[in-house]
């Protein structure tokens, strides 16, 4: 297993945004480096791709031909050509990171219901996790408990640290 000094907060921050609707993020297993693209970046690297022909595309992205090279600005062209680079590794340096399961966010949040002392707190939180948006109703109880709150963030933390070193482990990364 290769060992790589790893930005937890960094890596966690990314596993944290589900959405991916304005960022996506790429880990370097040579270096332990996070890179983070735009959509504005992926949505002109696709515009650049051929929908039909991407059986054909050399695996050296530098042969690529288009048609008509698009105008775009000079601080973009390095961006598009490093994602390029990433979205056609060849030799497998660069891994997508992965979105945090809801089902681990979840356990996390129901573990922590079981540290809570406070019943009227408590309570509230089992009723928070009852149907749609039970995240966002979780956090909301929390806003009213500042000490918890705190807490709240550090068992989170710890929960997702843990899941982060799994999955790095499953890349064959062993962070120090």
């Amino acid at each position: 297993m290769k060992q790589l000094k790893i930005n937890f907060d960094e890596i966690q921050k990314a596993m944290e945004d589900i959405t991916r609707d304005s960022f996506d993020y790429f880990f370097d297993t040579d270096t332990g480096e996070v890179i983070t693209f735009s959509e504005e970046i992926l949505n002109e690297v696709k515009s650049r791709l051929y929908d039909g022909d991407s059986e054909d595309i050399d695996e050296d992205i530098e042969y690529i031909e288009f048609d008509e090279e698009p105008e775009i600005p000079d601080w973009m062209e390095d961006e598009v050509e490093m994602a390029m680079e990433i979205l056609f590794d060849v030799v497998e340096r660069y891994v997508r990171i992965p979105e945090r399961a809801s089902s681990a966010a979840f356990q996390a949040m129901t573990e922590f219901m079981d540290t809570v002392e406070d019943h009227n707190l408590k309570d509230l939180l089992v009723a928070s996790l009852e149907g749609k948006g039970a995240f966002r109703k979780f956090k909301d109880v929390l806003l009213d408990y500042p000490k918890d709150r705190k807490r709240w963030h550090g068992y989170n933390a710890k929960a997702a640290k843990k899941e982060l070193i799994q999955w790095l482990h499953s890349i064959g990364v062993e962070p120090i």
